[in-house]
């Protein structure tokens, strides 16, 4: 059996209004991960991701040294256990 886990993620530095969210969306979908990327009042960006531990270890480690991994000055993470509530991944606005 394939565990699907929950990943929950902060990302703070320059994430908004560069593109990070859309980015960060382009890489979820590429690895069929499901949830959400937002842009927060304090300037952070915060990531909901469900998938393999794998694959959610894969798409961190893509967006920490991806196109836009010199914006990020400081990464949260947290591993909850997953609600299985999303379809698919997308920008919350």
């Amino acid at each position: 059996m394939i565990e699907i886990c929950r990943l929950h993620l902060f990302f703070e530095g320059t994430v908004q209004g560069v593109g990070f969210r859309f980015y960060t969306e382009r890489v979820a979908r590429r690895l069929d991960i499901a949830g959400f990327v937002r842009n927060l009042p304090n300037g952070a960006v915060e990531v909901v991701a469900e998938g393999k531990r794998k694959i959610l270890d894969e798409f961190l480690s893509a967006i920490q040294t991806g196109n836009l991994s010199g914006y990020i000055t400081g990464t949260e993470k947290i591993w909850e256990p997953p609600t299985g509530e999303f379809n698919d991944f997308g920008v919350r606005f």
